[in-house]
């Protein structure tokens, strides 16, 4: 007696049933993982994107605001800082390295950022080709970067004011790809980088004042002359006036020039730590006695995963009772199965076969409902991971690695096993007391 073929045809039987503990269960199977997977890959993302900083410094405000804007580049900055301040910080022996960031342009919504060469090491990034930016208007850009936008080594763009990809003006200067990075994973990968110049430079240029199209004449100086020419029609002091005005321009010229040497800013400090000890006392101090604001990244992160982690655990549980209700409809299916077919089963016991053949049969059929359900819950899971995934990639630029971690897979397998056998164990209890004299009787 080929009990497998009598599942197989069995499982035909009111197929309704079957196809509706097939869906409840997928879906179910579905959220389970994909809520596990979006979870995982969320957390590996942002651990990654911490690289080696232990300690943010910027302009005071919201310290997660702070690290999302400079850590993981999804936000926009607290304000700036002055460069010549933040390096002071440096001193401290409690201090190994501090990297200068500073942004606040795109170009097609990937970040601009002005660095140190020790800003790659952060992340472990390696040139794939080209050379780090060593000049003004030089810039490397990042895998993702390079694959959305096709960017090659010696080309030119321009680069947009502000931080999102539509709505900035562009600005007048060429910047120039001179390097691409390996991919990473990490938010190396969607980072266009430059020197601290370059962005302290093309915002410079964007600060003076502004040429007429026919080009020569600078509008407010040109305001400036017709005001002299009428000073001299009416006082007839022309060369006079020239020389006060020649003295105070080199005045106001060399007065700018000063406060522009020291009025360089930067967005934030990124800190490495040489020991732990400095997390206990360092960021209180720089809180306490600058004008500037120290954040931890570890911490603030753990502080997101707990808000987000409020959305994933209604999910997870949504999807347990989806499980729960799932196992109910299989159960039911099978135990319908069994009393409606009672005077067939009762018919083969009597032609020889046992009880434990009877139970591989109902078993049999609901593991390969569940096993149906189980293939298509995890290729769900998986188009939903997909266009979730691309929504991120096109509203942050980042791209996340779709893995499915085989121990959370393991672990979703495992519980759906036991709830559909708790459910074929519910469902046999009309064989283990059948009585097939009264049933063969009744039918007669």
């Amino acid at each position: 007696m080929n009990i497998w073929k009598i599942s197989v045809n069995n499982f035909r039987y009111k197929p309704l049933y079957t196809f509706l503990g097939i869906l409840i269960l997928s879906v179910s199977i579905a959220l389970l993982v994909g809520i596990q997977q979006l979870d995982t890959s969320f957390r590996k993302q942002m651990e990654n994107s911490l690289g080696d900083i232990d300690l943010v410094v910027g302009a005071k405000g919201s310290p997660l605001q702070l690290v999302l804007a400079s850590v993981l580049h999804i936000d926009n900055p607290t304000g700036n800082i002055p460069y010549e301040e933040a390096k002071k910080l440096l001193k401290s022996p409690m201090i190994e390295k501090g990297v200068p960031i500073s942004y606040g342009d795109n170009y097609m919504g990937y970040r601009i950022v002005g660095t140190t060469p020790e800003f790659t090491a952060l992340y472990n990034a390696i040139l794939k080709e080209g050379k780090n930016p060593e000049k003004p208007m030089e810039v490397a850009i990042g895998a993702t970067i390079a694959d959305a936008t096709g960017l090659r080594i010696g080309d030119t763009f321009q680069s947009s004011h502000g931080l999102a990809e539509t709505g900035g003006h562009a600005h007048n200067d060429l910047l120039k790809v001179v390097g691409i990075y390996e991919p990473t994973h990490k938010v190396m990968d969607r980072l266009i980088i430059t020197g601290l110049q370059t962005v302290w430079d093309v915002h410079d240029h964007e600060s003076e004042p502004s040429y007429s199209k026919e080009g020569g004449v600078v509008e407010q100086e040109k305001h400036h002359h017709e005001e002299g020419e009428h000073h001299h029609d009416e006082e007839g002091h022309e060369h006079e006036h020239e020389e006060e005005h020649e003295h105070e321009g080199h005045e106001q010229e060399t007065e700018h020039g000063h406060q522009e040497e020291h009025e360089k800013e930067i967005t934030s400090m990124l800190i490495s730590f040489r020991n732990p000890m400095a997390l206990l006392t360092t960021p209180r101090t720089i809180n306490e006695n600058t004008n500037m604001q120290a954040a931890l990244p570890k911490f603030e992160l753990e502080r997101l995963y707990q808000f987000t982690g409020v959305g994933v655990k209604t999910i997870t549980w949504i999807a347990y009772a989806i499980l729960v209700i799932s196992c109910i409809t299989i159960f039911i299916s099978l135990y319908r199965m069994v009393r409606d077919r009672a005077f067939d089963l009762a018919l083969m016991r009597s032609y020889g076969a046992n009880t434990f053949q009877l139970i591989k049969m109902v078993a049999y059929e609901g593991l390969l409902i569940s096993l149906i359900a189980f293939v298509i819950g995890v290729l769900l899971s998986q188009i939903g991971i997909y266009f979730i995934f691309e929504m991120i990639t096109d509203q942050y630029k980042q791209k996340m690695p779709l893995e499915l971690g085989f121990q959370e897979l393991f672990k979703t397998a495992v519980l759906v096993l036991l709830m559909v056998l708790f459910s074929i164990l519910l469902a046999i209890n009309p064989i283990i007391k059948m009585n097939i004299s009264k049933i063969l009787s009744h039918e007669k």
